[in-house]
């Protein structure tokens, strides 16, 4: 008998939340349906309105797709499990939700290091910036952040796929692959290797990207007068704020996987393992949106236009 199709994991985290689960649940469907709506919100107003069809705003609608995607891999099955008695979670769902998780952080990673390029071009060498970022260099951008993590991790989850497993609990709220690994029916020490240099593939490249962008941005700001600065600031603010709150998410998330953490707080270790799939989704079309004047115009003027903000309020948040 395939033991994969027989077997559920025991999802021990949610025990602590047994107590207070149906206010847990209608929290975790509060964030899921604003995760949604923001979202959606910022790739419709970039979709309809053709002065928005810039490279930047391209790769923000990429980011929140990619948002849609890791949030619904995540927060549905919490909040199945939540409803369940017994917090159990098939082995099947189990490794497809691995697959998801964690194809969504390799993405927004990807995702993140090709807009501090797009920044890059745009203010290092303004008069090139169409022709080095033409429609088919975006295109090419889009497919390799999309491809390139789906391949790479798709190459190291074949292995995950061909354990056996024995093992019966998660002590996570989701699955992830160090966990699955754990419990295998034989020792797979060799993955956790593979893992370790998985991490030079998935995250050196766009760490290299990502500074040497915003090296040059700094030395050809340094020539810049003070107001071409504080321009040059403004553009680069959304990106530094994505960046630093994924950075902070995949760092708390690393930590629990690789090292125990068992002297911390139960409590503490679910925020901080939920922190990189709540967050970004939640502040990223925020600050993409709302912190871009002219994506922050057409927004309020769709408010307007459906009556959900007041004209007045909407006219001064817009000359803010």
């Amino acid at each position: 008998m395939d033991n994969t199709t027989a077997l559920t994991f025991t999802m021990t985290a949610y025990a602590v939340m047994e107590n207070y689960k149906h206010w847990m649940f209608t929290v975790f469907l509060l964030l899921y349906l604003i995760i949604i709506i923001l979202n959606i919100v910022l790739i419709t107003v970039i979709h309809q309105n053709k002065d928005l069809h810039q490279p930047m705003n391209v790769f923000s609608c990429m980011l929140s797709i990619n948002e849609i995607y890791g949030s619904t891999a995540l927060l549905p099955s919490v909040m199945a499990v939540l409803l369940s008695e017994t917090y159990e979670i098939s082995v099947k769902w189990c490794m497809a939700q691995v697959y998801f998780l964690h194809t969504y952080a390799s993405a927004e990673f990807c995702i993140l290091a090709v807009m501090g390029y797009d920044r890059y071009v745009a203010i290092c060498y303004p008069l090139y910036y169409h022709s080095i970022i033409s429609n088919s260099k975006v295109v090419k951008l889009v497919a390799l952040a999309g491809v390139y993590p789906i391949v790479v991790f798709g190459s190291f989850y074949s292995l995950t796929m061909q354990l056996g497993f024995c093992g019966k609990v998660m002590p996570k709220l989701y699955c992830v692959n160090m966990e699955l690994v754990k419990n295998s029916c034989s020792p797979a020490s060799y993955i956790s290797i593979v893992g370790l240099v998985l991490v030079l593939f998935l995250v050196v490249p766009q760490v290299l990207m990502i500074v040497f962008s915003y090296v040059q941005i700094s030395r050809v700001c340094m020539k810049l007068s003070r107001e071409s600065q504080y321009n040059a600031l403004k553009t680069c603010i959304p990106h530094l704020l994505s960046l630093i709150n994924y950075t902070i998410g995949s760092f708390f998330e690393i930590i629990q996987t690789r090292f125990n953490m068992s002297h911390v707080a139960v409590e503490a270790r679910i925020f901080l393992s939920l922190y990189f799939i709540i967050l970004p989704p939640i502040a990223n079309p925020v600050l993409y949106g709302l912190g871009t004047q002219i994506v922050r115009v057409h927004i309020l003027k769709l408010f307007i236009r459906y009556k959900i903000l007041p004209t007045l309020l909407a006219k001064a948040v817009t000359a803010a």
